[in-house]
């Protein structure tokens, strides 16, 4: 599955360390606006948790969320870990929620060893995607097709993130193959070396052929090009749903209309990616509660009448 730590640049402290727990003071988030304390907000102060891999938008859509349930009186603990334990924690009831299930290639494997003991709150975007990607000054290469007898161009090789993410799997079993790439080395190293080598690459105006996936704050950061895929060898367009441990719809029924509601478009995904990882990459929630107050819309349409009183 698409694993791995991001990018320091995008995410400083913190971010890096895969295995690091983040406890949620109970009053609120500490940042701006009213928060309720969770002896007078409607969550009571009941305890929830939220299993959080470093992704991009993960990161972005679990703080947004931590600092709305804070508001309404949930205490909310943040689990930094790693796609497999996520997964196993969630369907073992040791973890709440997670996010950002993306199916049907990139979770597809754990989707098919845990599925059955999740129970699926909703689904937020159905626009993700797997990418092969090279910065837009990169002439003559729009298409994957393209990159047959240029390997020398990129210096043979597909800069790919962890080994048994879902993005390098796809890319070796079904792109290299079908587009006959198997003059590359696919680099099975990280995500953070991926983006480093990436942005190295743009800052000298060198070729780079990199595995990248939307939505991705790269493509704030930089002009990218998305190589066609006309055999479709990257796979479909994915889903990003949020699921919950078996129980949580009985548990948290307010919570679980919310997630029903939950919709962003790509263009809100950029903006939120942008406000909590670009303008406040050391305080994430701040950059969530800073979106909020830009985006009062957000609140009506995922929470309806339940949104009243929040400020931010």
């Amino acid at each position: 599955m698409r694993n791995g730590i991001r990018s320091r640049r995008f995410l400083t402290a913190g971010a890096v360390a895969a295995s690091v727990t983040l406890l949620a003071g109970a009053c609120g988030g500490g940042g701006g606006g009213v928060a309720t304390g969770p002896e007078e907000g409607d969550g009571g102060g009941k305890e929830i948790s939220i299993g959080m891999i470093p992704w991009e938008e993960d990161i972005a859509i679990t703080n947004l969320w931590k600092v709305i349930l804070e508001e309404k009186g949930y205490t909310v603990t943040v689990e930094e870990v790693d796609v497999a334990p996520t997964f196993e924690g969630v369907a073992n009831g040791d973890i709440d929620m997670y996010m950002d299930v993306w199916l049907p290639t990139t979770h597809g494997d754990y989707w098919d060893q845990y599925g059955d003991k999740l129970e699926e709150l909703g689904t937020w975007n159905e626009n993700a995607s797997l990418e092969l990607t090279v910065p837009s000054y990169v002439e003559d290469v729009d298409s994957i097709e393209d990159l047959k007898g240029k390997e020398e161009m990129f210096g043979e090789r597909i800069v790919g993130i962890e080994a048994g993410s879902g993005l390098v799997q796809q890319t070796e079993d079904e792109a290299i193959p079908t587009y006959g790439l198997e003059g590359y080395e696919l680099v099975k190293s990280s995500t953070p070396a991926m983006l480093e080598e990436l942005e190295t690459a743009i800052k000298d105006e060198e070729p780079v052929l990199v595995t990248l996936w939307r939505p991705h704050i790269a493509y704030s950061k930089y002009d990218l090009k998305d190589l066609e895929d006309p055999e479709g060898a990257m796979g479909e367009a994915e889903t990003m749903s949020v699921v919950g441990r078996e129980g949580f719809t009985e548990e948290f029924p307010e919570v679980t209309e919310w997630m029903k509601n939950f919709k962003l478009d790509d263009d809100q995904i950029q903006s939120l990616e942008t406000a909590i990882l670009l303008d406040n990459e050391d305080d994430h929630e701040a950059g969530a509660r800073q979106w909020l107050k830009e985006n009062p819309e957000f609140l009506e349409a995922s929470m309806g009448d339940d949104a009243e009183g929040l400020e931010f």
